[in-house]
């Protein structure tokens, strides 16, 4: 039986929408195993009823902005089941809508097979995320989203995906002020859409109430920056040092944080002024990406997700590009493996969480030079692109 190009070229795609429907199934049928809905569950309650939100110094369980528990309540109002489902329809949507228009946008030839294949070797990364039915996943959609609207200057479409994104989780904050500093006319809509994430809680519950919640998340954030005592174990550069045994003090780990900042805002700003357009937006994001992974010190392992699919979608534009060579091969063999280490309990407790962070690391600098090199050989033949 043969297979047809247009069928083969959509496999991945499929298998991508078969994995989503068996997570969720998987899902419906013990709704509280191997997920964190029942956190964001949880939070919309307590908003709800008025209730404290945050550990302030345990700084575990509920760590998102008041805005987010205040938008799950009309999920919460359809039920555990229903709107569990709801949601992961909600970041599923939102993530392949992302992955759909990055392809779109980088043009050329088999679209169709660039979406598949970016989609399939990014899943074994991403479906931890998936299954959980994590924030992190609507967090990447938004993000990605935001990074291509405000680059088109589409002031809407950035107030929009700036909102959702601030709302899916803080951290997305990194994100922000990269695409501030590429587009400085944005400001003004960015900033707009980050008061109104601060203003929506205050339509929802008593004045007095929102005040103290912020207080409480803010006075949080503060000491997740400063307190590491706590039982969470982050999985981020700090990580390889602290598994073998050598932790890294955190006046190195802040240096090598604003080191890497820096670096990744020259990298974005060379992007986007000598990156044709399509690749820039995916080179930008792959940057963004990996520092929120990489360098975000309360990251864990499934939030690599991140970093997984925009990743997967660049090394199938290498493949698409770069008709032969090991760079393609060996960059897409470790993303599926490093993604698979969770089959397995002993391996995985033996590699995690160390072992990502590394594994990310090199595919993504391997990536950023590739996007580096190739503009700059495309450069000698046609001179800089230049872009507004």
């Amino acid at each position: 039986m043969t297979i047809s190009k247009p069928v083969f070229d959509r496999l991945g795609l499929m298998l991508w929408i078969v994995a989503f429907l068996v997570t969720a199934a998987l899902a419906q049928m013990s709704l509280d195993d191997r997920s964190v809905v029942f956190v964001y569950r949880n939070g919309s309650e307590a908003f709800m009823a008025q209730q404290p939100l945050y550990h302030v110094h345990l700084a575990m369980g509920y760590l998102y902005a008041p805005a987010f528990a205040a938008l799950y309540s009309p999920l919460l109002m359809l039920g555990h089941h229903f709107g569990d489902l709801v949601w992961r329809m909600i970041c599923f949507g939102v993530i392949t809508f992302a992955v759909v228009r990055q392809v779109r946008k980088l043009g050329g030839h088999d679209l169709t097979w660039l979406l598949s294949f970016g989609l399939v070797i990014s899943m074994p990364m991403a479906l931890g995320a998936l299954r959980n039915g994590q924030a992190t996943i609507l967090l990447t959609g938004a993000c990605w989203l935001l990074t291509l609207s405000a680059l088109e200057g589409r002031r809407a479409e950035t107030f929009l995906w700036t909102s959702l994104a601030i709302i899916a989780k803080p951290t997305a904050i990194v994100m922000v002020l990269l695409v501030a500093a590429l587009r400085p006319r944005l400001i003004p809509v960015i900033v707009l859409a980050l008061l109104v994430v601060l203003i929506i809680p205050y339509a929802f519950a008593p004045v007095g109430y929102v005040n103290d919640q912020y207080h409480d998340f803010f006075q949080m954030l503060t000491a997740m920056a400063v307190d590491r005592t706590g039982p969470f174990e982050p999985a981020d550069f700090t990580s390889v040092f602290a598994s073998f045994g050598y932790p890294l003090p955190e006046r190195e780990a802040t240096i090598v944080r604003v080191i890497a900042a820096l670096m990744a805002l020259s990298a974005v700003l060379w992007y986007d002024r000598r990156v044709e357009r399509g690749t820039a937006e995916l080179a930008i994001f792959v940057v963004g990406a990996f520092y929120m992974c990489v360098f975000n010190p309360r990251v864990e392992p499934n939030t690599y997700a991140m970093i997984a699919i925009p990743t997967g979608v660049a090394i199938a534009l290498l493949w698409r590009e770069e008709q032969g060579g090991a760079l393609r091969v060996a960059l897409a063999v470790l993303l599926v493996l490093s993604g698979m280490t969770g089959i397995f309990r002993p391996v995985h407790e033996f590699l995690s969480p160390w072992l990502r962070p590394i594994v990310v690391s090199l595919i993504s600098c391997a990536l950023i030079w590739w996007f580096w090199a190739s503009a700059r050989d495309k450069a000698q033949d046609a001179g800089p692109v230049a872009h507004g």
